[in-house]
């Protein structure tokens, strides 16, 4: 019988093959614990009045999102019931997921391959970082990941990406997406 090896996503490969040491000589890392990585990616698409107003949609938004990420969105919901919005307490208001290990990069490679490319008039993502490192885009329609099928779509959903890492400055955090060819504008 032959051994396969284990599969392994191909931007994960190509950090442990080429990033990690391309990153460690340049930003000159003595322990290779100090170079940045991947920490999680949290996906965040929010219904708002919509779904106040029909609670389907919220439950659209998770199936949409269990789609894009490959494992089951939990529903977010209201905290508190806000009456001028016509918002109840436990409300399902949208949906939100968090990826780690290889569904991460998996998602990461879907993302800047495919996704990006399809948005109409794209130039780049602006380079919006939190002073640690972290990156966060938005996106203005969901409709642009090929596991959607548009023929099923009843409301196109606006969605943010949150990309965790380890670095510990933005100028690190923008390197290691700028190696796993993030198309940044600036």
């Amino acid at each position: 019988m032959l051994d396969s090896a284990p599969y392994t996503p191909r931007l994960k490969a190509q950090y442990k093959d080429a990033i990690r040491a391309a990153l460690k000589e340049e930003f000159g890392y003595k322990n290779d614990m100090q170079i940045p990585r991947l920490d999680k990616i949290v996906l965040n698409i929010g219904c708002g009045a919509e779904a106040v107003k029909d609670s389907k949609k919220a439950k659209s938004a998770v199936e949409d999102l269990t789609a894009i990420a490959g494992q089951q969105a939990l529903a977010t919901k209201a905290k508190k019931s806000i009456a001028g919005f016509r918002v109840r307490e436990d409300m399902p208001l949208g949906a939100k997921v968090t990826l780690r290990g290889d569904r991460m990069y998996e998602f990461l490679d879907r993302l800047i391959t495919i996704a990006m490319p399809r948005v109409r008039d794209f130039r780049g993502v602006k380079p919006s970082f939190d002073g640690r490192g972290n990156f966060a885009m938005g996106m203005k329609e969901h409709i642009v990941f090929p596991e959607i099928d548009f023929d099923k779509v009843d409301e196109t959903w606006g969605m943010d990406i949150v990309i965790t890492t380890t670095a510990p400055s933005d100028a690190e955090g923008k390197a290691l997406l700028k190696a796993f060819n993030m198309p940044f504008n600036a």
